[in-house]
């Protein structure tokens, strides 16, 4: 069977709804796809985006950026960690390069360890990066300060260039630095409308709105006890929040996977993410976000979901007051643009296919190398 490996950045879900929609239907085409996947994420969090049997390696092979909330990053301490890392770069690419050798995948699919590429180079695998950001840029804009930011920089570039293509998928940051770029179209799962199954199980009025407040893999609770009672209009909140509002309820207990649950609701609360943004607008969902300040990708995926679906700032402060209310209200009153398609899904599925068929007829043939 052809073997891939995703290996999979920890930081936030974006990374993991890239990833499962397009690993996904690559199995739909390669029937007899092994999949292999790497990251420290559970289990039980990675069967909500991939379909079917996986071996689940439970290790990472970057850490993105410390964060103080699902809003801050926290740069000193991440400067910190990508100068102690750099430090033993070497050594750290080698004893990668040695564990893919010991996976042993024909290609390798990284959203998006830089480790992971410079490992694979030394390893001799082919290794295609996908992803709406690069590690580089980021660490860039909030280290580039630090007298050891432009080496540790010029490694991570590097290190993506090694790959032999860089999927983009719609919309990505600028990554003018990136030598092997291939831009592809949105990528986002689309739900199946479960609406009347949801009101039914909660007992209410076929005509109430539903408002779905989720923050991403990166928490951010909001004081939902302080928003108002409206007849008719329920909060869908996360159990861990444990809210006592009168309407508020509890997602995890409604009849509905996640992505339908977004599909069936009247608007998204939550903050700038690539799988939050792009499933929102390829399901036809009005969404209020926070911005999070100075994060570089924010612009380029406001900028996109402005042109393809209804969506509104909203300040942190009316989250914590009945003003949301009033942003609601704006966000219901703006016309509504014909709902973009996840187009790069079946794109990155081509470019796959192709190197898992090439790869494994070469690797094949080596000599006492089983298929």
């Amino acid at each position: 069977m052809p073997h891939l490996l995703a290996v999979i950045s920890p930081h936030g879900f974006g990374h993991l709804a890239q990833t499962g929609p397009v690993v996904n239907a690559l199995r739909r085409r390669l029937a007899d796809l092994q999949v292999t996947i790497r990251t420290t994420y559970p289990r039980t969090l990675l069967s909500r985006y991939f379909d079917g049997e996986f071996h689940h390696v439970a290790e990472a092979a970057d850490f993105g950026m410390a964060m103080a909330s699902a809003l801050e990053v926290r740069a000193e301490e991440s400067a910190r960690h990508y100068s102690e890392f750099h430090g033993q770069w070497d050594d750290h690419v080698a004893r990668e390069a040695q564990r893919l050798q010991e996976l042993s995948p024909d290609v390798i699919l990284a959203n998006v360890p830089y480790l992971t590429l410079a490992g694979a180079r030394r390893a001799g695998i082919t290794c295609v990066a996908m992803c709406s950001l690069n590690w580089a840029d980021i660490y860039w804009h909030y280290c580039a300060s630090r007298p050891e930011a432009p080496s540790i920089r010029q490694q991570i570039i590097d290190a993506y260039n090694s790959a032999v293509l860089f999927l983009q998928p719609e919309p990505a940051m600028p990554m003018p630095d990136i030598i092997h770029a291939r831009p592809i179209g949105p990528i986002a799962r689309l739900g199946v409308d479960h609406r009347e199954a949801v009101v039914r199980h909660l007992g209410i009025d076929r005509g109430s709105r539903l408002v779905l407040v989720a923050f991403g893999g990166i928490e951010l609770r909001l004081p939902v006890e302080t928003w108002p009672v409206i007849p008719d209009l329920y909060w869908l909140v996360p159990a861990a929040w444990q809210v006592r509002h009168p309407q508020a309820v509890e997602m995890e207990k409604l009849p509905a996977a996640h992505i339908d649950l977004l599909r069936s609701c009247d608007a998204l609360i939550g903050k700038p993410g690539y799988g939050t943004f792009t499933e929102a607008a390829c399901n036809g969902v009005p969404m209020l976000y926070v911005t999070r300040g100075d994060w570089p990708e924010e612009p380029c995926m406001v900028e996109w979901f402005s042109g393809h679906g209804r969506v509104l700032q909203v300040r942190r402060a009316a989250l914590e007051s009945d003003e949301v209310m009033d942003s609601l209200g704006r966000l219901w009153d703006l016309p509504v643009p014909p709902r973009p398609q996840p187009t790069g899904i079946e794109e990155a599925v081509g470019i796959l296919s192709e190197y898992l068929s090439e790869n494994k007829s070469r690797r094949s043939q080596v000599p006492g190398r089983k298929s």
